[in-house]
Order: structure tokens, then C-alpha cells, then sequence
């Protein structure tokens, strides 16, 4: 805990909003990552997987077959049953979770507490992770590419100073999610969890990325994460609407256009009708989806949304 503490000293601010608090962690520790036991993984983590392996919990019996341990033999048994047969036990495994994190400029938009809400929700997930003695990495998408905020880390002390660089993160230019991820080395194969985070509201084809993820046998998470001003804009009248990721003033994504109440209706409509069509390609896909508005407080994610999955529990 006193890692905790001072990582908290140094960083715990971001442009005057709290990036993380003693108190969420305290919370987080109450609880502890899965995901599928059909993974294969590495040795040496918590996860229990559905094999058999060399943990000191015994899971079940089969008969002896030519080549197995002679010390796994069960002798009451045999005096029983005048057979031999061994002992299986749980076998556990360290699994890789990998976050990829949205760092367009739409995400400090209307303000930067959307951004401190995507930074809290990567650093979360990253500290369950450490917590279950997973292998935990995390990508900062930039246009077409994926920079490590660090290496890959396992461990509460490594990780709470791998998180200091939340400090220093900016928030610019585009996000080209398929193209960071797909380009990305070291995605693990069937070993763990990616996590992608983002609004997701961009031109680019962000399934590719979900598709080549599965392909290479992750579980799979989507976190949307939306201001209360995506959710519900209030303008009214003539606006000039300035894209955020657009390059200059002549960018065809700047416009000039009247909001009436049918025009906010049509914009309210069509974000519904893209949620319906993350859900659907998402659920048939087997992959988590979750929006969340950047207005609730973190522990609504976790807590709720991310808790309901089942992932966390």
C-alpha cells in the first residue's frame, strides 16, 4: 500500500480533476479478473484454467497409463480397488491483458475529464490485472499506431510507476483503432484479454481490429466512454461545428449548419442507431460491449457495467 500512497503524491492530478484515488483501488482489491478457462496462458498466475496441472489442489482421479507420475499414484486407492490410479490437481495460469487506449482529441472533448475517464478505466483494469499476477501492458493509439505507456509489467509496485505516465499523456490528432491494433507486435494468442478504449466515434473500421484480436483467440472487451455532451448535446440555433481531429480550417469535417429540435432528434436517433450496431456486432461475436457516460463516477463502470460481464467478479 505504500506504493500506492506515493504513486498517488506524484500523479494523482490531471489538469485539476483526480486521474485515480486510494479509495477506488481500496475498492478494486475487493474484487479479481477472469477470464476463459479455456486459455492456455502461462505458469504461474491465478487463473484456473480447464486442464490439469501442478498446484497443491486436487481436482480429481483417472487411471494410471504408461509414462505417468509413479508419485502421483493414490495408494489407499489401490489397496481398494486393486487398481492404479492418480491424482489430478487445479492447474493455474498468468494470463496477458492488453489495454489499448484511445488518445484522439475527441477524447478531451467538450472537456478533459472524458479523457480522465478513459485513463481511469485503462488504469483499473490494469491494477486488477497486476492484482491476479497477469502479464499487463498498455497502448497509447496515436493516429495508425500503438506507443507503450510502458513495457509490459507485472506487479503492483511496476505497475503504479508504469501509471505515472498517465501525467504526462496528450491528447491529440486522429485514432485509426484497426490499424494500431492489427499493426501491433505481441498481441498474445489465446492467453488472455485486450481491452479497447475509446468513444468510437470515428470514420475508421474499428472491427477489423475486433476480428484479428479473435482470430488470434483473445477474449475480447470494447469500453466506450461518451460525455454527457455526446449523450445529450445542447446547442441550439446557428454553430460552427469544429471537428476536433480535423487537420485545419479548411477540413470538410468544419461546418456551418442550423440546430433545430428535428436536427438534435436525428443526431440522438443516429448514436442509438450506432450503439444498436456495436451491441449487434459485438454479441455476434462473443465480445464484451460497454458505454459509459464520462458524468458517472468510475466505480459505475466497474462496479456495474464491467461487474455485469462477468469478467470481473
Amino acid at each position: 500500500m505504500k506504493t500506492m500512497k506515493n504513486f498517488l503524491a506524484q500523479h494523482g492530478d490531471f489538469d485539476g480533476e483526480t486521474v485515480i484515488s486510494g479509495d477506488f483501488f481500496s475498492k478494486l482489491e475487493t474484487v479479481s479478473l477472469y477470464t476463459h478457462d479455456s486459455m492456455e496462458g502461462y505458469f504461474g498466475g491465478r487463473h484456473r484454467v480447464n486442464k490439469y496441472g501442478n498446484t497443491v489442489e486436487f481436482a480429481d482421479f483417472r487411471e494410471y497409463t504408461f509414462g505417468d507420475d509413479l508419485r502421483r499414484i493414490d495408494w489407499n486407492l489401490y489397496a481398494r480397488f486393486e487398481k492404479h490410479f492418480i491424482k489430478l490437481f487445479v492447474d493455474e495460469r498468468q494470463m496477458f491483458t492488453q489495454i489499448f487506449l484511445d488518445c484522439s482529441a475527441s477524447m478531451t472533448k467538450p472537456d478533459r475529464h472524458k479523457a480522465v475517464c478513459a485513463m481511469q478505466a485503462a488504469a483499473g483494469i490494469g491494477f486488477l490485472s497486476v492484482k491476479s499476477m497477469d502479464k499487463t501492458s498498455i497502448k497509447l493509439i496515436y493516429g495508425g499506431f500503438a506507443d507503450d505507456l510502458c513495457g509490459i509489467v507485472t506487479g503492483k509496485e511496476s505497475f503504479f510507476q508504469a501509471a505515472g505516465g498517465f501525467e504526462e499523456l496528450e491528447f491529440r490528432g486522429s485514432a485509426d483503432i484497426s490499424a494500431a491494433v492489427t499493426g501491433c507486435r505481441n498481441l498474445g494468442l489465446n492467453d488472455g484479454l485486450t481491452v479497447i478504449i475509446s468513444d468510437f466515434l470515428t470514420e475508421n473500421d474499428w472491427k477489423k481490429a475486433v476480428d484479428y484480436l479473435l482470430y488470434r483467440k483473445r477474449q475480447v472487451m470494447m469500453i466506450q466512454i461518451l460525455s454527457p455532451e455526446d449523450i445529450n448535446p445542447l446547442y441550439n440555433g446557428k454553430v460552427r461545428l469544429l471537428d476536433t481531429e480535423a487537420e485545419n480550417e479548411i477540413d470538410g469535417r468544419i461546418m456551418k449548419m442550423r440546430i433545430t429540435r428535428a436536427a438534435n432528434k436525428a443526431y440522438l436517433q443516429a448514436l442509438d442507431d450506432y450503439a444498436e450496431e456495436i451491441k449487434s456486432f459485438c454479441a455476434s461475436r462473443g465480445v464484451f460491449f460497454i458505454s459509459a457516460s464520462s458524468g458517472d463516477p468510475i466505480e459505475k463502470l466497474f462496479f456495474e457495467k464491467i461487474f455485469m460481464t462477468g469478467t470481473i467478479r
